[in-house]
């Protein structure tokens, strides 16, 4: 009879277990996209992230006659428990064998390491917060995850609920072809222009000469558009900066939007070019010359994963985001962009959700979030729409 342990990661050999194990488990998988190495392990806190500053981790790793068949995370992030007045814990970077023994041993670990410190709700999956990758694909397995999306084994679902979690919120990707493009910008064109006309609105990209300045200002109408979206939680300043700083090498200005009233920065839009093919070919390495691969002749992605679109909370009623949506569009056709895909979208979104279905995007990925433990009685709960 096999031996199977779950034991919590506390060494560096520990670590290499846990870290390498989606390499084996994805294997013969043609969809996996191998995480960026450098960025999983800071935020598995393998190296210094400030999300850590507000928050505890600890990673287990289930062994099998001694080699790695599952691993789980088990998170206290101390931002959100303050944000919503609640104790809950959150479980990210779930793998496992097609094994409910191997599952529900990792969940236990995870379980009496929160009981430790006196918390029985947990959320997830969560790597390490709604800010990052996050959800559980549960339909769209039919192909590759876009840049920064989860991607997961077919089977994951069903561990989680037989173990007992039950569904919290999902989330959608949306996905949309080139022609469905311009039609969106034919549509947009005149009440966008009746938008800048009636508010005096101006849209713009990125601007490369204040680039730091301006990825800031997405971060930061990001973190104020956000409160009251479902689970979500501000990024700290430093969060911020650690973000600034790598999006910085990522963004395209032509896929941005900024609009501003009076000067005043009022909503963002933007979008990141489909990198995974490519972190695929490094295999997720950027060192020594992986960067360079990864983000030479861009020119030849031509799809775009559109992440947010967020205006201040009180221009919200405005249709600022059609404004920003019509600024973006023909620089994009004219990038060579063919595909799009918006992701995520909660399904509290309502009026996201419409809107994209509306404009003949298509569903073609759903994602989960999962509940375990006592019922949500805080304002956790409270479904907010945003623009």
């Amino acid at each position: 009879m096999s031996h199977l342990e779950v034991i919590p990661v506390s060494n560096r050999s520990e670590r290499k277990l846990f870290f390498n194990f989606p390499w084996d488990l994805y294997r013969d998988d043609p969809h996996w996209v191998p995480p960026l190495r450098i960025v999983q392990k800071e935020l598995l806190n393998y190296r210094y992230h400030p999300f850590y500053d507000n928050a505890e981790i600890q990673t287990f790793v289930a062994l099998k006659d001694g080699k790695p068949c599952g691993r789980i995370a088990a998170f206290v992030n101390h931002a959100h428990n303050r944000w919503y007045d609640e104790k809950r814990g959150f479980f990210g970077f779930f793998e496992s064998i097609e094994d409910e023994e191997v599952a529900g041993r990792l969940f236990d670990a995870a379980r009496n390491w929160f009981a430790e410190r006196g918390i029985e709700a947990i959320r997830g999956p969560m790597n390490p917060s709604l800010n990052y990758e996050c959800g559980l694909l549960i339909d769209g397995f039919h192909e590759s995850p876009w840049f920064m999306m989860t991607y997961n084994k077919p089977y994951y679902g069903r561990l989680i609920d037989n173990y007992g979690f039950r569904k919290a919120q999902d989330s959608f990707a949306f996905w949309g072809h080139v022609d469905m493009l311009e039609e969106v910008s034919r549509r947009l064109y005149s009440l966008s222009h009746i938008l800048l006309d009636r508010f005096e609105l101006k849209c713009r990209r990125m601007d490369t000469k204040r680039f730091n300045e301006d990825v800031h200002t997405f971060l930061d109408i990001y973190n104020q558009s956000l409160v009251s979206t479902w689970g979500f939680v501000p990024m700290s300043e430093g969060e911020v900066k650690k973000q600034a700083a790598g999006l910085k090498q990522m963004i395209v200005p032509e896929l941005t939007t900024i609009a501003e009233i009076d000067g005043k920065p009022v909503g963002t839009m933007f979008g990141l070019l489909d990198y995974n093919q490519r972190i695929k070919q490094i295999d997720g390495k950027l060192l020594p010359f992986g960067f360079l691969k990864l983000l030479l002749n861009r020119k030849a992605i031509t799809r775009v994963r559109l992440i947010s679109t967020n205006v201040l909370p009180e221009y919200q009623s405005w249709g600022i985001g059609i404004a920003l949506v019509a600024r973006l569009v023909p620089d994009a056709l004219a990038w060579g962009i063919k595909e799009a895909e918006f992701s995520w979208v909660l399904e509290s979104n309502d009026l996201s959700y419409k809107t994209l279905k509306k404009g003949g995007a298509k569903v073609t990925k759903q994602y989960r979030f999962y509940d375990y433990g006592p019922k949500d009685t805080t304002r956790n709960a409270k479904f907010m729409v945003q623009e």
